[in-house]
């Protein structure tokens, strides 16, 4: 059986939880693919030295610092590759039941789903080194919670994966399911146990917020992500990723990016942001391109601002969360398959697009 973890910037102690638990399993017979999606340095160089203390985990590292959490095709990146067999998407915040390896085995059906309910543990309780049964104060999921899940391999590989367009947080789990049903395989939900408990941590829709920050975000993009899962739903779509899958890029092309010239400066403008993204960027083929933006010196200027409220006409700007939101989600709706990075610093955005 093989459980994949997708990882990301998380506390090293939460991991060290969860791994510690697979570590008490009554059966061994599981590997763990431990999937660092592009960490910062300070979480990599930990969480590569925790994983060496298993000798159950393969490690592997995806150089996606300078791109948005993509849960997708961090599975994905592992999912290409398994032979066959049964994976178990995993998450780092789940302690498991001592038995929870036995019993996924036990539940194992050709080309059957199964999917599994988990306690969610209240923030008062604390996760020091404890047995599965000492755990009390959690409420338990329903089976709208779909993240937990058993899945043949060959029937993922068949319909290529996890759907690569939902990035950040949100519905590449439930259309999986949506997307299995859809092909006419079954999807079973078990909850005559509870065989995992999920460690407290705060939402992370919690920290979205309406300024530029350093950390990647789009507004709105939940509500993207679920109308993108309801069109699944109603046009009964089945496979995904039809340019490729699981496809990660090397230390090397990232950092031929991060050193290239700037091709064009624009600014905020909004002619120039649309121009850039629906004029000029399609018409490169087979180049690097490396864009700066900058905010325009008249752009809130006490000028501006004066003839704006006199009612003159006045260039139109995006904010500089506005031309964020707008840039990020191009480039992950456009060119989430070419080596790309994308960097925030002081309010300014420069992004590079290896452009096939």
């Amino acid at each position: 059986m093989h459980l994949i973890y997708p990882y990301r910037n998380r506390e090293i102690q939460r991991v060290k939880n969860s791994l510690d638990s697979l570590a008490r399993q009554v059966v061994n017979d599981f590997r763990v693919y431990f999937v660092n999606y592009g960490s910062a340095e300070k979480y990599t160089s930990e969480i590569k030295d925790l994983c060496r203390e298993y000798d159950f985990v393969k490690y592997s590292y995806c150089a996606t610092e300078c791109q948005p959490w993509n849960k997708s095709r961090a599975l994905n990146s592992v999912i290409k590759k398994l032979d066959a067999g049964f994976c178990f998407v995993a998450d780092i915040d789940m302690i498991f039941h001592p038995r929870f390896v036995e019993k996924a085995i036990q539940l194992q059906e050709t080309e059957k789903t199964v999917y599994f309910q988990v306690g969610f543990l209240e923030e008062q309780e604390k996760t020091e080194e404890k047995s599965f049964e000492d755990y009390k104060n959690y409420r338990k999921s329903n089976y709208e919670a779909t993240g937990l899940s058993m899945f043949p391999v060959k029937v993922l590989q068949e319909l290529r994966g996890f759907d690569e367009f939902y990035h950040f947080w949100g519905a590449e789990d439930t259309d999986m399911h949506v997307r299995l049903k859809n092909a006419g395989y079954e999807v079973d939900y078990y909850d005559n146990e509870i065989l995992m408990l999920h460690q407290w941590h705060p939402s992370y829709r919690s920290n979205e917020s309406n300024k530029l920050m350093e950390d990647f975000q789009i507004n709105g993009i939940v509500q993207l992500n679920h109308q993108h899962l309801k069109f699944a739903k109603q046009h009964k779509v089945t496979k995904v990723n039809l340019n490729g899958w699981g496809e990660t890029h090397s230390r090397k092309e990232i950092e031929r990016l991060e050193n290239v010239q700037i091709s064009f400066e624009f600014t905020n403008e909004k002619r120039q942001i649309d121009d850039l993204l629906f004029g000029q960027l399609p018409k490169f083929r087979n180049e690097i391109v490396k864009i700066a933006i900058k905010r325009d010196f008249f752009y809130n200027s006490p000028k501006y601002k004066l003839k704006k409220l006199a009612g003159k006409k006045v260039p139109e700007f995006y904010s500089q969360k506005q031309q964020n939101d707008k840039i990020l989600l191009h480039l992950i709706s456009f060119y989430r398959d070419v080596p790309y990075i994308y960097q925030i610093q002081d309010c300014y955005i420069t992004f590079a697009i290896n452009i096939k």
